[in-house]
C-alpha cells in the first residue's frame, strides 16, 4: 500500500473515532471499495454544497469533508487530506484538553 494511501486510511480511522456510532459506520461503508459508485456523486455534491456555503443548509464543513472522500480516489490529493484531517483531530484533542484544564 503506498504512502498516501496509508496516511488517509489512517486519518479517516482517526477522524471515525470521534464520530458517533451511525456515522463511523457511513463513513466506514462510504470508504469501501465497492462504494465507489457512491462515494464519487457523494464527495462531489459535498465539494458544491461546501463552494456554495453562503446557502442556509450548507457550509464550509462540506468542502475538506468532500475532497476526503474524493482523496480516495485521486491519489494526488491523499497525502495533503490526511494532514489536513490529522491536524484538525489534533485541534480537536487540544481544544477538549484546554477545556478540561478550565
Amino acid at each position: 500500500m503506498n504512502d498516501g494511501k496509508r496516511l488517509l486510511r489512517l486519518a479517516f480511522k482517526r477522524l471515525e473515532q470521534e464520530l458517533p456510532d451511525r456515522l463511523a459506520a457511513a463513513s466506514r461503508w462510504l470508504r469501501h471499495p465497492s462504494s465507489r459508485l457512491v462515494r464519487i456523486p457523494a464527495a462531489l455534491l459535498l465539494i458544491l454544497g461546501g463552494i456554495f456555503s453562503i446557502l442556509p443548509f450548507l457550509g464550509l464543513w462540506m468542502l475538506p469533508l468532500g475532497l476526503m472522500l474524493i482523496a480516495a480516489d485521486i491519489p494526488f490529493l491523499r497525502k495533503p487530506m490526511a494532514a489536513f484531517a490529522m491536524r484538525a483531530v489534533g485541534l480537536l484533542e487540544r481544544y477538549r484538553a484546554w477545556r478540561a484544564r478550565r
